[in-house]
């Protein structure tokens, strides 16, 4: 039996404590045996977006998710042509790892948008699909192959905790504790930009 593996992607501009809860919560959930945060390092929809550099935004993550079991992080798109489209990460990913099955897991906000990503048909077609709520979302014409996770909402924005990481009284409020005490020790304050 093929292990059910979560490809939970993003750009993790910072990584925050929403991103981790709720790949564990999905870990946890028995959807998936284990989820991949896939750290994205162009986003089609986000080509204009300032991103930390790829492998601090990397380096985080794996910071936050060291000790969270059935959560690993996953740089193969940094492999693949940019910007990267999720249907040649999947089909990357199931070619190299034949024993697993692959999932996708986006949020309500994304699912808004799916029908505008890159062979979203074929995704449809080929991959199990988990959504996860989103506050604000409403999910609308969700087919039966698609599974809506029951999971908490997890208000917390990377946009946010950007803008406030230039605040001289902002003490982390919504990174996992080692992400916070990295980007305090390396400077990285400066390299985060909303």
């Amino acid at each position: 039996m093929k292990t059910r593996t979560g490809i939970y992607g993003g750009s993790f501009n910072p990584i925050h404590e929403g991103h981790v809860r709720l790949a564990q919560a999905l870990a946890e959930s028995h959807l998936v045996d284990e989820v991949w945060l896939l750290v994205s390092p162009q986003n089609p929809f986000k080509v204009d977006e300032h991103l930390m550099d790829d492998e601090v935004r990397l380096h985080l993550a794996r910071l936050a998710v060291a000790d969270v079991p059935g959560v690993e992080v996953c740089d193969r798109e940094f492999f693949l042509p940019r910007p990267s489209y999720m249907y040649y990460t999947l089909e990357a990913l199931s070619r190299e790892h034949p024993d697993r099955e692959f999932v996708l897991v986006i949020g309500a906000d994304n699912w808004e948008r799916f029908p505008r990503w890159y062979r979203s048909q074929d995704i449809l077609a080929s991959y199990r699909i988990i959504i996860y709520p989103r506050p604000g979302y409403v999910l609308r014409d969700v087919p039966e192959s698609v599974t809506v996770a029951d999971t908490p909402l997890y208000d917390i924005s990377s946009t946010e905790i950007r803008r406030r990481l230039s605040c001289p009284d902002y003490n982390g409020e919504g990174l996992c504790p080692a992400v916070w005490r990295e980007i305090k020790k390396k400077g990285l304050k400066k390299f985060v930009k909303s």
